[in-house]
């Protein structure tokens, strides 16, 4: 009941918010974000206390994997929330609705054991979040919302090609077509797939699901649509909806590491990973626009996780779990506080943002913060997550793909501090008004941001070797 309870909730505040409007529209929408908030909460502490959560049958079904990007949603879903509001303002019936589906449609796609509906699920989340990147209809959000919608449903259309050779190598060599896309089905029966399918199957599968991730060289829509969407929409696309992509490849991985060895998903996750930090570094070097600069940020980091997934072994795979969590409470943070300077600035320029931390009193220091954490800098968790993979990558074997990791970081590092510089300092033009009680859910989430860079919470060890479990058994 809870996993149906935790999809309901959303399901029934975006039937809701069609026809609400004003005063009682914000409170149907904090309502329901709280008590998404607190069930995807539940969930995930049932599942550590449980292991797995089924309904329907098995058809819903949570593990430790489910249960982390499960709370994950909940967290981001939530911060993205509080600053909700301000932006659905004379517009709650375009915003809200389509704001809690799309969250439902996050929930479904890591809740369910159908490999099939997952799939249905993700362009779910595509067709829901599309309206909210054109959410301010002008010329530039258009042409992001289109370019968005179509590369992503070529990439979900490769995705399904996968997922159909997936079907086709069970069905064949077992003949049960009941549960052939059942995940827990596959994989038991993996050891018994034809490896060729299969591997071929993962190649479909990575670039449809990499496309979603935002992967280089399929990450293309991904500047536009997360610099032109409102700021709690490009927070959770940036901080959750790219990890839906990650989280479809690593439902795949270990029925491919069964059927056809690891070293197949090994090299093309090493060969994508390293390829979107390159692009990201490239990029990064010298940004002229503050939400795009976060958009390529986004591709390196999700580049970095999918390097950690690569170099394997249990830093590795829990490196990049842990790596999922704290780039989106970072990034989530981040792009709602890029929301408050463009309303502060009216631009998205960085040459237009000077003396940040003196026009902004609150999110000046905030975003300070919030990028030093996104830099990797100790004491918050970013650091401890990119050494966990680091080392996995040099403990391993793979010290040419470890250092060419670690090279690509700094590049990276030293063009966002330049631009953070460049933000930070200069002269303020006056001091911008701010609703202080909208960022104590920003300062929740750095504060978890050091809890796990340092002294990690009673349980997170324990929930990332149930995770790696998942991922490589």
């Amino acid at each position: 009941m809870l996993l149906i309870a935790l999809l309901a909730v959303p399901l029934a505040g975006a039937t809701l918010l069609l026809r609400a409007g004003g005063r009682a529209a914000t409170v149907v929408h904090g309502l329901t974000a709280l008590a998404t908030v607190g069930l995807a909460l539940a969930v995930a502490v049932t599942v550590v206390r449980q292991t797995t959560l089924l309904a329907l049958g098995g058809f819903l079904r949570a593990d430790a994997l489910s249960a982390w990007m499960v709370g994950l949603i909940g967290l981001v879903a939530g911060l993205a929330a509080v600053e909700a509001p301000h932006y659905a303002h004379g517009a709650a019936r375009r915003f809200y609705p389509f704001f809690h589906l799309f969250v439902f449609t996050m929930l479904v796609a890591v809740t369910t054991d159908d490999l099939g509906f997952m799939w249905v699920a993700v362009e779910g989340t595509t067709l829901a979040s599309v309206f909210l990147v054109n959410f301010e209809r002008t010329r530039a959000s258009l042409e992001a919302s289109y370019k968005y919608v179509l590369i992503c449903s070529v990439g979900i259309a490769v995705a399904f090609l996968g997922t159909v050779l997936i079907y086709f190598a069970d069905v064949t060599r077992f003949g049960d077509a009941e549960h052939a896309l059942r995940w827990t089905t596959l994989q038991h029966l993996a050891p018994g797939l034809p490896p060729r399918i299969v591997e071929l199957a993962f190649v479909f599968l990575l670039v449809g699901y990499g496309t979603k991730a935002g992967l280089a060289p399929m990450h293309t829509w991904l500047p536009d649509a997360h610099s032109e969407a409102p700021a709690p929409v490009s927070a959770m696309m940036s901080g959750i909806l790219l990890a839906i992509g990650v989280y479809a490849i690593l439902r795949f991985k270990p029925i491919v590491d069964a059927a056809a060895g690891p070293a197949v998903a090994r090299r093309l996750l090493l060969w994508l990973g390293l390829a979107s930090m390159a692009v990201a570094a490239a990029f990064l070097w010298n940004p002229r626009n503050y939400k795009r600069m976060l958009a390529y940020s986004s591709v390196e980091h999700l580049g970095l996780v999918s390097v950690g997934v690569a170099f394997g072994g249990p830093w590795g795979v829990a490196g990049a779990v842990l790596h999922i969590a704290n780039h989106a409470l970072a990034k989530s943070v981040l792009f709602l506080l890029s929301g408050r300077i463009r309303t502060a600035y009216a631009s998205m320029e960085i040459e237009a943002v000077q003396g940040l931390l003196a026009r902004l009193p609150v999110s000046g220091p905030l975003f300070f913060a919030a990028m030093l954490a996104l830099l990797g800098l100790p004491p918050f968790g970013l650091f401890v997550s990119e050494v966990m993979i680091i080392g996995a990558g040099f403990s391993g074997g793979h010290v040419a793909a470890a250092v060419t990791a670690l090279v690509l970081l700094v590049i990276a590092f030293a063009g966002l501090l330049r631009a953070l510089q460049r933000m930070l300092h200069g002269e303020a033009a006056g001091r911008g008004t701010e609703r202080r009680w909208a960022a104590v859910p920003m300062v929740a989430a750095l504060i978890l941001l050091l809890l796990s860079g340092l002294a990690w919470p009673p349980g997170l060890a324990g929930a990332l070797a149930a995770i790696t479990g998942v991922i490589a058994p």
